[in-house]
């Protein structure tokens, strides 16, 4: 086996995003537990944090630069990775579980004919192995499972690892490939987002609403809520489906899985498609009229009540509370 683990970065708009950052700590600590060397890899232009990536561990930087690679390209990244892990004859690929990790790390497994373990909450060693301890059947159970392949691919779920800053980070060694002609057959063109909004995926506070809001009108109050909190605003699949929100605040199985710090659901009942989003929150506080919903059975704080009043009053003294 390989004596090497690769992560690969993910960037966009010139800049590497947190979740990568959590993905460098988790490949760090494994390396330290299996006397492994560690390296990082991405794709892109020029990209402006790159050498932050250091401040957690790691010392190998490899940058293949092309102004093509600028976004997200699944044949040309899945290229240029699958062969540099080839001709470096890397043991382990770490990468967040983002839409971009859940793309790329699949097709690399099957151009290396390899195992892949997907959306990972935790890793362990047990006897020079690893184990990757997996959400199943929609967040139900966890699962804990090995990989016997030659190399093995983990994709961490974002949000659960946390991004260590080591005590005396080493000068980075950056080595930038020069990409003449990448294949660019399939490529993101560009990325639409609602400005001024965090990402749901990243954020640390999401105030999110559900059908008991009983009109896209009404969303103000989830808005305002998570505007006094420093959070972003979420949704429910039902109110996406009837177009109330936009599909890139969705959380659950069919949109985004999250694992901010706090989590406040307000008039969502709690489907296990739901559930399964977000039921890894550090704090879930839920406010629903119905003080039987299945969402009281995963919260760690509920309010049995009217929405439309205990929302506003929330708001309110969250402000107060904060000047």
């Amino acid at each position: 086996m390989s004596d090497k683990i690769i992560v690969i970065l993910e960037q966009r708009e010139n800049l590497i995003k947190k979740a990568s950052f959590e993905s460098v700590s988790a490949a760090v600590k494994l390396a330290e537990s299996l006397n492994l060397e560690t390296e990082a890899v991405t794709a892109g232009d020029a990209i402006d944090n790159l050498a932050d990536v250091s401040k957690f561990g790691i010392k190998k930087i490899t940058h293949f630069k092309n102004s093509g690679l600028k976004n997200y390209s699944p044949s040309a990244y899945t290229k240029i990775f699958t062969d540099y892990i080839k001709e470096n004859n890397f043991g382990y690929i770490i990468l967040a579980n983002t839409s971009f990790g859940k793309d790329l790390a699949p097709r690399i497994a099957a151009r290396l004919d390899c195992g892949c373990l997907m959306d990972c909450v935790d890793l362990q060693i047990n006897d020079g192995k690893v184990i990757a301890t997996r959400p199943v059947y929609a967040g139900k159970a966890l699962f804990k499972a090995s990989l016997n392949s030659n190399v093995k691919i983990i994709t961490n779920r974002p949000n659960v690892f946390k991004a260590v800053i080591v005590d005396q980070p080493a000068e980075p060694s950056k080595n930038v490939v020069e990409i003449d002609s990448p294949d660019l057959s399939t490529k993101v063109i560009e990325f639409k987002k609602s400005e001024g909004k965090l990402d749901v995926a990243e954020a640390d506070i999401i105030v999110s609403g559900g059908r008991g809001l009983k009109g896209p009108e009404n969303f103000h109050l989830i808005e305002e809520l998570a505007g006094a909190l420093g959070g972003a605003v979420g949704a429910s699949r039902a109110v996406v489906d009837a177009g109330w929100r936009p599909h890139g605040e969705q959380v659950g199985q069919t949109g985004k899985t999250v694992s901010p710090n706090l989590y406040v659901a307000c008039g969502i009942s709690g489907a296990i498609q739901h559930l399964a989003g977000m039921s890894s929150a550090k704090y879930i506080v839920a406010i629903n009229k119905d003080k039987d919903a299945p969402i009281f059975s995963v919260a760690d704080f509920g309010i049995a009540g009217d929405i439309f009043e205990i929302i506003p009053a929330l708001t309110q003294e969250i402000k107060r509370i904060k000047s």
